[in-house]
């Protein structure tokens, strides 16, 4: 039985396509991403090609892709905000490959006003994605160097200043994170 592909595992499979080649012909794109698809999703070459078509699709909707026209070739290219979500695909499998731990604490507080809940429940998601831990109300703990993600997050949601990155040597009584993070 095979593995059904997920549509971010399509998204960061393109956006890798482009983060290398910057730029592609939907026909030099389409063999190989078509080619992953189907040996991932199974269905057979049209049915990928159809899956295709509709995540290029979505993609562009989001802001990921530019798809144009020229000498009547589809050419796809990679936007800013998608090189941003390509660092964020690349940043979160990095952060699976741990290094040992160095004995200090990333602490990531922020400040987001009420008419920002929407902003403020994506970067709590964001967080929680990437493993950080809540330790208060607003304050989120990681063991590992994550300043690159907040880099992105504060970018990404324009809130620079209403984030605010530490790095800890000592949190008292923290048995319980490092039982959760086992360290």
């Amino acid at each position: 039985m095979q593995k059904r592909i997920k549509r971010g595992e399509t998204y960061q499979l393109i956006l890798k396509i482009l983060g290398v080649a910057g730029v592609a012909s939907i026909a030099v794109l389409a063999p190989n991403a078509l080619q992953a698809i189907s040996m991932l999703r199974g269905g057979g070459k049209r049915r990928s090609l159809y899956y295709l078509t509709s995540v290029l699709g979505r993609m562009e909707s989001k802001g990921f892709i530019v798809i144009r026209k020229e000498g009547g070739r589809g050419i796809v290219s990679i936007t800013e905000r998608g090189k941003r979500e390509l660092d964020r695909y690349r940043f979160h499998e990095k952060s699976f490959n741990k290094k040992k731990w160095d004995r200090r604490w990333r602490i990531v507080i922020f400040d987001i006003k009420e008419y920002k809940r929407g902003t403020r429940a994506k970067i709590r998601a964001e967080l929680k994605n990437f493993g950080f831990v809540l330790l208060q109300q607003s304050v989120w703990v990681y063991p590992y160097e994550c300043e690159e993600i907040i880099r992105l997050l504060k970018a990404d949601y324009h809130i620079g200043k209403e984030i605010l990155y530490i790095i800890a040597e000592k949190i008292e009584n923290d048995i319980w994170l490092r039982k959760r993070f086992n360290l």
